[in-house]
């Protein structure tokens, strides 16, 4: 009787124990994204020296507030755009939640670095983190972003996005695993040109949402004639190897699923699209639909796409898998790459830790 007793407990152990491997991570809502703001103003008396910036003269004044409100409207865009199917769920709660926790100013022209071949010298990240002593804001104070306000005019390179960590460079650059010191946490760089609009500036985290998401899903390791069939970028974007919209799904950052090429925001071309209804097995309800659903804007398309990205409780489900919620790639990096999340939830559980 005892003997059987034992057997019993040690079953239900092991059940337990896989079940606790079953369980799927799942950050708090919403997620803490703590952001530190620099910015570089290079003066000559009260006006930016625009033969710096080759393209910027405005005073210093109006510079500093065109930053900050941009800034607040970039936050503003990102939390809602991470609030899933907000257009039509006025209850959906945001996944991503902006703290600015600090901001520098440098009165003084963006460090550079000369490379061979290049017409122009690239921003020279690593001087600028070493300048900002990145280490204590990212692994003491929990810095996940920085915002780095500067200009581009033709004078300089720059990374519209670039990330540093345990896990990689999974950015829109190059990728170079030495232009950002590496830390113990993951870190990424958003360098804004304060010349252009909040438009610009959201549309950096655009293209570094799509890199993430297609690192996760595989694209990298996926011939290119295949990629029309990956989750996100043939699924749900409806795309393939041309980057151009073959099915009509949700599109990406230049192209809405009614456009015929980049950054095609105001076609009043009609196309049937299942954007607001979107499942990965296409079954999802189409309509029809042209610019004239996010105004033909690009700061409000942006936000409607976001809004369109598997979010919390989305309810979805691909090849009998739950799908995740997909601002944790965004919210919780280094998290969900330890816990080998996926855009299913049963996904990626094999991937090395470092």
């Amino acid at each position: 009787m005892g003997r059987r007793i034992w057997i019993m407990a040690f079953v239900l152990a092991c059940v337990s124990g896989l079940d606790a491997m079953a369980q799927v991570y799942v950050p708090q809502m919403p997620m803490d994204v703590p952001i530190l703001v620099v910015k570089y103003f290079p003066v000559k008396g009260d006006r930016i020296d625009q033969s710096v910036t080759g393209d910027w003269g405005a005073t210093l004044a109006e510079t500093r507030q065109k930053t900050e409100s941009q800034t607040k409207e970039v936050i503003a865009a990102l939390q809602e755009g991470s609030r899933y199917h907000g257009y039509k769920d006025q209850d959906a709660k945001p996944s991503l939640l902006y703290k600015i926790v600090g901001t520098l100013e440098f009165l003084e022209p963006l460090p550079t670095v000369a490379r061979t071949g290049d017409r122009v010298p690239m921003t020279d990240y690593n001087n600028i983190m070493e300048r900002i002593g990145i280490r204590e804001w990212v692994e003491k104070k929990g810095v996940k972003e920085v915002w780095l306000w500067g200009y581009h005019g033709g004078v300089l390179d720059l990374w519209e996005s670039n990330m540093s960590g345990p896990f990689g460079d999974i950015s829109n650059s190059n990728r170079d695993p030495k232009d950002l010191p590496l830390l113990d946490k993951t870190y990424t760089v958003y360098h804004y040109n304060y010349q252009r609009g909040a438009s610009e500036a959201v549309e950096d985290h655009m293209h570094q949402i799509e890199a993430v998401l297609n690192f996760v899903d595989g694209r990298d390791r996926t011939p290119p004639d295949q990629w029309d069939k990956l989750l996100f970028w043939g699924r749900f974007v409806g795309s393939d190897r041309t980057h151009k919209i073959v099915r009509p799904g949700c599109g990406w950052a230049h192209y809405p699923p009614n456009a015929e090429q980049d950054y095609d925001w105001a076609n009043q071309r009609y196309v049937e699209t299942d954007i607001e209804d979107w499942k990965p097995d296409g079954s999802g309800q189409k309509q029809r639909m042209n610019c004239d659903r996010w105004g033909g804007d690009s700061l409000k398309w942006f936000v409607y796409w976001m809004q369109n990205i598997p979010g919390a409780d989305n309810g979805l489900v691909y090849q009998d898998r739950r799908l995740s919620n997909w601002w944790i790639f965004i919210g919780d990096f280094d998290n969900a790459m330890r816990q080998g999340v996926g855009l299913t939830e049963a996904a990626g559980r094999h991937r090395q830790l470092p």
